[in-house]
């Protein structure tokens, strides 16, 4: 306006910068998923810490849904991958209960991307609506064991989730990567 130079010392500059992605990673430890699921869970969990490292939750789900490690909670990778290979599988499958924890864990994180990752191979067996729960969330991936998926497939394809599988634990890292698209 005073058709003058402008001084750069007298500059000003503010941004504001939205955290980028959330994860919420749901492991099934149900009876149909014990053993070498649940290690390849852990591998899941430690790949999610790695990724999100700040804004991350971990829920367990099988007739009761633990949270592991909440969105805002600063416990570390290692010990959340401990608490995942410490579980064993038994018991039903709350999937619907898993998708509403996963909900309530996501809408504490201020991420413009909130993106659930459920391990499992889906056979929900407890009442509860599980599309009306997955369909509240703005993101699901399905990451299912190969062999034992169709369930998974057949849920993936109700509420719009991408779906990938896992032979094992070694498979994850890539497996995460191509369904979160980066």
């Amino acid at each position: 306006a005073a058709h003058a130079a402008v001084d750069p010392e007298g500059l000003k500059i503010r941004s504001w910068v939205r955290p980028g992605t959330a994860l919420s990673l749901l492991v099934d430890r149900s009876g149909s998923m014990g053993g070498k699921p649940l290690a390849t869970s852990a591998m899941a969990a430690a790949a999610v810490a790695w990724r999100s490292p700040a804004d991350y939750s971990v829920v367990t789900f099988g007739k009761d849904v633990v949270v592991a490690k909440s969105q805002e909670s600063s416990k570390g990778g290692e010990a959340v991958v401990n608490d995942v290979l410490a579980l064993r599988g038994f018991g039903t499958t709350d999937l619907a209960g898993a998708f509403r924890a996963a909900g309530d864990q996501l809408s504490r994180s201020r991420a413009g991307r909130r993106i659930t990752i459920v391990l499992s191979d889906c056979r929900a067996n407890v009442e509860g609506d599980v599309e009306a729960a997955a369909r509240s969330l703005d993101e699901v991936v399905i990451v299912a064991p190969a062999g034992d998926d169709a369930e998974a497939r057949a849920l993936a394809s109700r509420i719009g989730a991408r779906i990938t599988t896992v032979e094992g634990p070694s498979d994850v890292p890539a497996a995460i990567h191509t369904v979160l698209g980066d």
